[in-house]
């Protein structure tokens, strides 16, 4: 196995971790590379500017096209050149990297245990890809500069927080590229969790039905539809019993109980009240008191 491939299914049947090999900062201006090749998997990042990367693969050469806030993911030994045109400057991150074996008594989990629990991961890995191109939500951005900040850090403690910083890295990237291709393939479970990722997001604002349906760009009654067809939930219902538990959780530290209806998106404290114990049988003062009381209540020994 070629160790410092990313795109391929040796990687779910040993026990390997990513370990950065290179990165850097770079301003391009007016550059032509020539075609070269290298034994890691690189990422590289459009903070500013365009830029075009020629990939070639046998006789085939395949152009890409990338702009502020997207990335190439390349895998190892793929040539590829970098062209950036006169006048049109190029502001870059790059970083690159391989997989090695893990040691018998490493504590951290292998590449292989952590797709065993997260899908898109382990589909990511089995897909046999030259490359993928993804756009950045400004999450991977944000994610590359923490782990560039830690690696010039050079604290002999910080090994553990890189290779976390890389997995999440590429949990990150391995749900992106899962969303991107169920947006080319749009159907009712893509949207539902569109749905769902804006009511989480959006929460604590006065948002209604239309505000959701145009978030995901479908009509309020066709959204209402699917969304009930898939989950048995309205979409009020959902969003209703979100902020019920996100109240909960705020009546448990000291946020004064009045404030609470406002992090929680319900401008009206009467209704809040009202709400809550609808959903709960408890007014939130009742429920803060059961909380402080449960925690007032000392263990019972097993020993009677």
């Amino acid at each position: 196995m070629a160790e410092q491939s990313l795109f391929q299914a040796g990687l779910l049947e040993g026990d390997y971790h990513p370990r950065v090999r290179a990165y850097y900062f770079k301003q391009w201006i007016s550059f032509q590379m020539a075609f070269h090749q290298h034994a890691d998997t690189e990422i590289m990042y459009i903070i500013s500017g365009h830029c075009r990367v020629d990939l070639q693969q046998g006789k085939h050469i395949e152009r890409v096209l990338l702009k502020k806030g997207e990335f190439i993911l390349l895998n190892a030994d793929i040539p590829h050149r970098l062209i950036v045109e006169d006048g049109l400057p190029c502001r870059m991150l790059n970083i690159e990297f391989r997989f090695e074996p893990c040691r018998p008594d490493d504590p951290f989990p292998s590449v292989r245990l952590l797709s065993a629990q997260d899908e898109p991961l382990g589909r990511l890995l089995a897909a046999g890809l030259a490359h993928i191109v993804l756009r950045d939500p400004d999450e991977v951005y944000h994610l590359l500069k923490s782990l560039v900040l830690e690696l010039d850090g050079k604290d002999k403690n910080s090994r553990l927080l890189i290779r976390l910083q890389m997995m999440q890295l590429l949990i990150r990237i391995a749900r992106l590229q899962r969303s991107a291709e169920d947006s080319r393939q749009p159907h009712a479970d893509y949207y539902i969790r569109q749905c769902v990722e804006f009511m989480h997001h959006n929460y604590d604002r006065d948002i209604r039905v239309k505000d959701i349906a145009a978030a995901v760009s479908l009509h309020p009654g066709y959204l209402h539809r699917i969304f009930r067809t898939q989950t048995g939930r309205s979409l009020t219902g959902y969003l209703t019993d979100l902020r019920i538990e996100k109240a909960k959780m705020l009546l448990h530290t000291d946020i004064p109980i009045l404030d609470v209806a406002d992090y929680v998106g319900v401008g009206s404290r009467q209704y809040f009240h009202s709400l809550f114990k609808k959903q709960t049988g408890l007014t939130p003062t009742e429920f803060r008191r059961s909380i402080r009381a449960e925690a007032r209540v000392p263990e019972r020994s097993d020993d009677f």
